[in-house]
């Protein structure tokens, strides 16, 4: 089992209540004074290490720069599939589904429908919202499981948006966690990197890879992007307290989507390949998913990241404003927020109308709860992100 909870020196996991230049950080990254002022301290030596000698040690570097969200927006296809859509390609029906996951609709892409587009237009309006200029992006991560290309679809964001700057993208695969994960990922980018302007987007479109006469799965997954700008900022106004992040391949046994080699057609391989000779092309198969165990394996290890995240960042549950998981299943939901004893008012969920949308779902939901007036400035919201891998990461964020 992988863990990485510490941003920048995970290996140091001294925690202290009073700003010290020689204090260690938080095994999250973060360091927090009491009265509200932060900063980021990051010590080379770990305790129980041996020190260095005065010639090889170096002293602690503090980091001054905070990050935080000031921009949402997202994209759905046009085409809706509904639980009695569904019911005339398999033995199902709306209240099977709806009572097993809390879906009723969700949106798939078609036609010359593209991924990249839908991403594309998520950054546009986060950019908007933020008041952001497209040439004054630094980075864009994309994080996605289905890319249109097998080196990465990121570069075609910034193509897209007419950014002049040619600024860095690449692709993050980590799939329902990906989205977590790119938003500490665009924090160290801020605080040690000194970027500025970095979109963080989450695109799926899982349907693409769904068999669609197995009706365990078929019934979960739908096509969405959604995006939010992470931008530099004082560090009294940091808005990412801490986070908690892990991964556990045992668990890929329960769902994946492997490589397959496809079957070889005559004398010559589907990719032009002599018979015996080369390798035959290759592609990956439909989902596979084991729901029972995928469903243990969240409500088990979801409340317990978010609860580590909590007491790294200092807080507690009743400091929490939203609680906002990956849209997987509303039970996963509900049991959740039980766990961390949140009642359901204070509980973001759009899974009804959208399914499993996968790295796309939280910033989805976020957006919508943004331009609904519920989610406010100053806003302490709890996120977790968790499936294929196995993995799983929380993050304690204020909005704006």
């Amino acid at each position: 089992m992988a863990n990485a909870s510490g941003l920048f020196n995970p290996v140091v996991p001294s925690v202290r209540r009073r700003f010290s230049p020689c204090t260690g950080i938080y095994r999250s990254g973060f360091w927090f004074s009491e009265g509200g002022s932060r900063g980021i301290v990051c010590s080379t030596t770990a305790h129980g290490e041996q020190k260095l000698s005065s010639s090889e040690s170096r002293p602690p570097r503090l980091v001054s720069r905070g990050c935080k969200l000031v921009g949402c927006g997202s994209a759905v296809p046009s085409l809706q599939i509904s639980n009695d859509d569904l019911s005339k390609i398999v033995d199902t029906n709306d209240e099977w589904i709806s009572v097993r996951t809390g879906i009723r609709n969700r949106r798939i892409l078609s036609g010359k429908d593209s991924l990249t587009d839908l991403a594309a237009e998520a950054a546009k309006k986060a950019l908007e919202m933020a008041n952001v200029d497209p040439n004054d992006v630094d980075l864009v991560l994309l994080c996605t499981s289905t890319p249109e290309d097998l080196f990465g679809s990121a570069p075609q964001i910034p193509k897209a948006l007419g950014c002049k700057n040619n600024p860095l993208a690449y692709d993050i695969t980590a799939a329902c966690s990906g989205f977590v994960l790119g938003l500490v990922s665009a924090a160290s980018y801020v605080r040690g990197g000194g970027f500025k302007n970095v979109l963080v987007i989450g695109a799926d479109a899982l349907s693409r890879y769904v068999d669609w006469t197995d009706r365990g799965s078929c019934i979960l997954f739908g096509d969405a992007a959604g995006a939010v700008l992470v931008q530099a900022c004082d560090p009294e106004e940091d808005g990412l307290f801490a986070f908690d992040l892990h991964s556990d391949g045992d668990g890929q046994r329960h769902l994946n989507a492997t490589m397959k080699e496809n079957e070889k057609d005559g004398e010559l391989g589907t990719n032009g390949s002599l018979l015996g000779l080369l390798p035959n092309g290759s592609s990956y198969s439909c989902i596979q998913m084991n729901g029972k165990e995928v469903f243990r394996f969240a409500v088990r290890v979801v409340p317990h990241s978010i609860e580590l995240a909590l007491e790294k960042a200092g807080l507690t549950g009743s400091n929490i404003d939203w609680l906002l998981l990956h849209q997987a299943n509303q039970r996963i939901i509900d049991a959740v927020a039980t766990r961390l004893k949140l009642p359901s008012e204070r509980v973001i969920s759009n899974l009804a109308n959208y399914g499993n949308t996968s790295a796309a779902s939280i910033p989805l939901a976020l957006d919508e709860a943004v331009r609904s007036g519920k989610v406010q400035n100053g806003h302490t919201i709890a996120t977790a992100g968790f499936g294929a891998g196995l993995t799983w990461g929380s993050a304690i964020i204020r909005w704006g």
